[in-house]
């Protein structure tokens, strides 16, 4: 008769009655599956429900996840680039320095999504919710934002050099230090924005409303604020704007 010690037995319990940890990269798509470090390059995802599902590091370089159910998922360190995810949700998405140069976001809800240092240069984001989105430090040089929703955003150190934000929902982000040089803003909403020390030259603000805005410090060159509202605004020389100054403050 063989004697087994109880350490021996608990640690062979355990093996028996654990849970598989590390799921296959070919198990299907599943809220909550394990495909870290996946090759997913030009995977057919659209309307896939992968909410909650741990994806880090994993390649999706020119899948289709359109209509995707993302939310809650981590992407960490993911590779998207020129990947589909027109109408796709990340609500809450974790998408820390991932790679999504060329993304399509169109239309994707990204409310409360973590993209800290993601480089997006070229992403597409437009009509994009991204209301309370962190985007501290991400790389968005041309990338396309028109008429989306970054209420609230933290988008300080961001790199927007040359981005389409015409009619974008920026009211009370953060843009400090951020990086708009050549940026389109023409009709954004940027109410009580914080734009302290950013960079703003040749930036088209024509239209856009700058209501108790904050520009302490900015840098302005050939900057454009034809028609821009700047009521309350703190100007680049901490002064305040008169309400209902227009165009330039006074």
């Amino acid at each position: 008769m063989v004697t087994v010690n109880k350490p021996t037995y608990l640690f062979l319990a355990c093996l028996l009655f654990a849970p598989l940890v590390h799921a296959a990269c070919d198990d299907p798509a599943a809220p909550g599956v394990y495909w870290a470090d996946c090759d997913k390059q030009g995977a057919d995802l659209e309307g896939a429900d992968l909410r909650g599902a741990i994806l880090t590091r994993s390649d999706f370089r020119g899948a289709n996840l359109s209509g995707a159910r993302l939310s809650g998922a981590d992407l960490n360190f993911a590779k998207l680039n020129a990947a589909r995810l027109v109408r796709a949700r990340l609500d809450d998405a974790r998408l820390l320095s991932v790679q999504a140069v060329g993304a399509d976001f169109t239309e994707a809800l990204l409310n409360g999504a973590r993209l800290d240092r993601a480089q997006l240069n070229q992403a597409l984001f437009s009509r994009a919710g991204l209301a309370q989105a962190s985007l501290y430090q991400a790389v968005l040089e041309k990338a396309r934002f028109d008429a989306a929703t970054l209420t609230g955003a933290e988008l300080r150190q961001a790199q927007l050099t040359g981005a389409e934000l015409a009619g974008a929902a920026l009211d009370r982000a953060n843009l400090e230090q951020a990086v708009l040089e050549e940026a389109n803003l023409t009709g954004a909403n940027l109410q009580k924005a914080t734009l302290t020390k950013a960079r703003l030259a040749f930036a088209d603000f024509t239209g856009a409303d700058l209501t108790g805005a904050m520009l302490a410090g900015a840098e302005l060159f050939n900057t454009t604020f034809d028609q821009a509202r700047l009521g309350g605004a703190v100007w680049t020389d901490y002064k305040r704007c008169r309400l209902g100054a227009v165009g330039r403050c006074e």
